[in-house]
């Protein structure tokens, strides 16, 4: 009986130690976080971000800081609704890929065989767009963009805002960033599925992934906790520029919340919507046409923490800021989202990613 005890004793003596050590490390984790975010987020009573750390699908680490709307006064909390900007490229690319996967297209295919008289098209492939190689005019950076910013566009009027403009270089000759080839993506995404961008979004991705939270994204939609987007001016915070989200389109029209993000790179993980083969070709990287290898997959940015490979993307939209980095041999993902674009996350959660990777690798947490 004594034996018994004492045994019982050491059990939970043992139990006792690692629950003290887990919780140190997560103390010293929270507080390792918490130093780097508020070297940039500094102002409680502006608008701020919410900021999670997951290793292997669980949540780590969370945190709001800021407001999510100033005239109210409402503090941002971690399940707050946040435009994504150009991170929305990462479910355009899915897309494409989904309806490869589906028989419907290939990757290989010249525009020319969905849009006739797009021109060029013979020679600019659904590869050259998802990978920023078409040379392609980004929509961007034409000046007549102020017309039109907030005009209602169809899908249609956008391609044909940009398509007649001189190229910039011959397709896959430079790997050049470029919205405007998302936005033929989404286009062709209409065409080639006969359903709008939006509702395939909703209907094949949204919906199957349980990303309840994650919209196309409307100034008029009610939208339950959704984060109001700032801009800084030398006079104080004023409230972001408005603009049609018919504009960037499938380059930068959803929402989301962290949360949600964390379920899309779950459903990444375990080949819910693509199979490893289609999933292969979003991260890995390719090659001009002379033979020049370049950083970007379909979608994603394919780089690396000290040698250790990631897979990166940011967005920016007007009033809001955004960025994650998956780290896949330790399965960590951290997210970054911001609403004010004076507050760019994207050094914070490359920073972030790297602290949580060290400590991985020291056995700290």
């Amino acid at each position: 009986m004594t034996k018994c005890k004492y045994s019982l004793c050491r059990i939970v003596f043992l139990f006792i130690l690692i629950s003290s050590a887990l919780s140190l490390h997560a103390q010293r984790l929270e507080k390792g976080i918490d130093s780097l975010i508020l070297k940039d987020f500094k102002d409680p009573n502006g608008p701020g971000g919410v900021f999670m750390v997951s290793r292997k699908g669980k949540p780590i680490y969370q945190k709001a800081v800021g407001k999510a709307n100033l005239e109210l006064g409402d503090n941002l909390s971690t399940e707050n609704v946040f435009e994504l900007g150009s991170m929305t490229k990462q479910f355009t690319a899915v897309a494409i890929l989904m309806l490869e996967q589906a028989g419907k297209l290939k990757v290989e295919d010249p525009v020319l065989k969905y849009i006739p008289d797009y021109p060029n098209g013979e020679k600019i492939t659904i590869h050259h767009l998802l990978t920023h190689t078409s040379g392609i005019k980004d929509f961007t950076k034409m000046k007549a963009l102020s017309d039109i910013a907030q005009r209602e566009m169809t899908p249609k009027m956008m391609v044909d805002f940009f398509k007649n403009e001189p190229v910039d270089f011959a397709p896959g000759e430079k790997f050049e960033y470029n919205n405007s080839g998302y936005v033929l993506l989404g286009y062709l995404i209409e065409i080639i599925s006969g359903v709008h961008y939006e509702d395939f979004i909703k209907n094949q991705i949204f919906d199957k992934v349980g990303m309840s939270r994650s919209y196309y994204a409307s100034d008029r939609k009610v939208i339950n906790q959704r984060a109001y987007g700032y801009h800084k001016k030398e006079s104080g915070y004023v409230n972001k520029t408005m603009i049609s989200f018919s504009v960037p389109f499938s380059s930068g029209s959803l929402m989301s919340t962290a949360s949600d993000m964390l379920k899309w790179q779950m459903a990444l993980n375990c080949h819910l919507l693509l199979d490893a083969k289609e999933t292969n070709k979003a991260f890995s990287k390719y090659k001009l046409n002379n033979g020049t290898e370049y950083t970007y997959g379909y979608g994603w940015h394919i780089r690396d923490i000290d040698g250790t490979p990631t897979r990166e993307h940011g967005g920016s939209i007007f009033g809001f800021k955004t960025m994650a980095v998956y780290i896949p041999d330790e399965d960590i993902y951290v997210i970054g989202l911001s609403n004010c674009d004076c507050n760019s996350p994207t050094k914070l959660i490359g920073d972030i990613a790297g602290f949580v990777l060290k400590g991985v690798k020291e056995k700290r947490w």
